[in-house]
């Protein structure tokens, strides 16, 4: 790998989340489910970052991965453009193909991730928000090859939609990765302030949930709540409010995610299917106007998952978005 493309990967987890550092540097592996065997070695204090510019003035980018083996990555710009950039060369060429966006408000082209079978399938696979006839909107996720000739995508097939439809535009979610043959996407709460009887809780749809489906778009036969009447087959997890960040640990396989939280509230999240991550029930977050308790302290239910860390209320929290885990030496003494 190119002291390029290195140097760039240190620039995407600095920006999109320098997440690990800080939760080293402030003790918070303090849940038993989320350590691991192997020490944790301290960021250095005397490295400065170098950062390289690759591309300039694309917008607004939502999301980067890169083709596996190579110096180029994808990003997708959230009005509905996609970008292909060659980390060496600097060249950077627009890909054609893109589906149709409803770019207001926090919608728009969202994530992306590449097939880890990209060297023989040349797939892609892409969140964003999408309208129906009546101008309501909900996440879409879909995938298409990718013709790095023509440098456009082709044959787009829309894999899952996430009903219902609404007229809000915020709360997408729309973080994807994949693990193994499944594929898991978080999908907001939409911005329900129905804190009494709250999507985020009604397991008859899955607004505020992570989803886990086959890579082609099928529901896993061993998915926690399959057979359960009351809870959709293909809901992994639920109890979330807009979870923008998902990442797997290098070396547990665990899948970690960052969600916003109301006023502060913000989180840090170990991701076990079958279970209720407490959005809006247990949280220790605020309404946004008053200040107003929501809910409970999430220790103080043993129905939810408490979070690994989290931000309270007046703690000056911020809504976390990617993050990913940096496991090379870059940062260290």
């Amino acid at each position: 790998m190119s002291g390029r493309i290195l140097i760039y990967i240190a620039i995407a987890v600095v920006i999109l989340s320098g997440l690990t550092f800080y939760l080293v540097q402030q003790n918070i592996f303090i849940d038993e489910k989320a350590r691991v065997d192997a020490p944790i070695a301290p960021a250095a204090s005397n490295v400065e970052p170098v950062l390289e510019i690759v591309a300039e003035d694309l917008g607004l980018l939502w999301a980067i991965d890169f083709l596996p083996g190579t110096p180029k990555l994808l990003a997708n710009e959230k009005s509905g453009s996609i970008f292909l950039i060659d980390t060496e060369t600097l060249e950077v060429v627009e890909i054609t193909g893109a589906p149709e966006v409803a770019s207001s408000g926090q919608g728009g082209l969202l994530d992306l991730a590449v097939s880890p079978a990209f060297g023989e399938d040349n797939l892609i696979y892409l969140t964003y928000s999408a309208a129906n006839e009546a101008g309501e909107t909900t996440t879409h996720l879909a995938r298409a090859v990718l013709d790095l000739d023509e440098l456009r995508l082709n044959s787009l097939e829309v894999l899952y939609v996430a009903e219902p439809f609404l007229r809000s535009s915020a709360h997408y979610g729309s973080r994807v990765v994949i693990k193994g043959e499944h594929l898991y996407m978080t999908i907001g709460d939409r911005g329900d302030k129905d804190f009494d009887n709250h999507v985020a809780q009604d397991t008859s749809n899955v607004l505020g949930t992570t989803i886990r489906l086959m890579q082609g778009g099928s529901i896993p036969e061993d998915n926690p709540f399959v057979g359960n009447p009351d809870i959709l087959d293909e809901i992994y997890t639920y109890g979330h409010r807009n979870s923008q960040g998902m990442t797997i640990h290098p070396e547990t396989g665990e899948i970690w995610q960052s969600e916003h939280g109301e006023r502060d509230g913000d989180e840090i999240n170990i991701i076990y299917g079958g279970n209720n991550y407490g959005w809006p029930i247990a949280t220790y977050g605020c309404t946004y106007a008053t200040r107003q308790s929501i809910g409970v302290f999430p220790d103080e239910r043993e129905d939810t998952i408490s979070p690994v860390h989290y931000w309270e209320c007046g703690s000056g929290g911020f809504p976390p978005a990617g993050m990913t885990f940096y496991d090379a030496d870059g940062f260290l003494e």
